[in-house]
């Protein structure tokens, strides 16, 4: 499953996206892209009632949108890719807010210090991590926080990166092609995540 939080249609996330999901169905992988710009989330009310809930497995949350039929469609997944650019030093807002519906993941009953993952201890998933910026990519990697929130979601939802892509100077229109190295960077990844997918 991958879970796309770009704002562009047809920008550099939407084309790396496109290029890995060829790649893998091209190795025999059903995948499903989900846009998060086209999918209905509202924002977490911090009311905790998933949370009470112990087990492995998310309850539903009380809020009666989109988000409760992608959480069983990632039940289901073997594996992700987590893609969000990064916008003011940070994974869009589109995505946070997908992260913070990922509570349901969490066990956290009233009186309790800390929360518990649910999915502490499973086997875990394999994950792609994408983002990128128009900065140097040196600088989303050590001072921007998009990385670090894609990695939070996948550990989250009981997945462990295997592969990761930080695209940097990145300055052309939507619609503009992958340059060469970037294919092959992006052809490395999805490699990646077939190997672990066989395994």
């Amino acid at each position: 499953m991958i879970i796309n939080g770009a704002y562009r249609p047809d920008g550099h996330t939407d084309r790396v996206i496109a290029e890995l999901s060829r790649l893998l169905t091209g190795a025999g992988l059903r995948v499903e892209t989900v846009m998060l710009r086209e999918t209905s989330i509202e924002f977490c009310h911090n009311c905790r009632e998933c949370t009470q809930v112990p087990g492995i497995n998310p309850p539903p949350c009380v809020i009666d949108d989109d988000m409760n039929g992608l959480v069983e469609r990632m039940e289901r997944a073997d594996g992700f890719i987590f893609a969000a650019p990064t916008n003011f030093g940070t994974a869009t807002a589109l995505f946070k807010r997908y992260l913070e519906r990922l509570t349901v993941y969490g066990i956290w009953p009233w009186g309790a210090r800390m929360p518990k993952l649910r999915k502490q201890g499973v086997v875990p998933k394999p994950a792609l991590l994408i983002t990128s910026c128009s900065a140097p990519a040196w600088i989303g990697r050590w001072v921007f926080h998009a990385m670090g929130e894609l990695k939070l979601a996948a550990r989250t939802v009981g997945a462990t990166p295997v592969g990761r892509l930080i695209s940097g100077q990145v300055l052309a229109p939507p619609g503009t092609a992958l340059d060469g190295p970037t294919r092959h960077r992006v052809a490395r990844l999805g490699q990646r995540l077939i190997k672990a997918m066989a395994t």
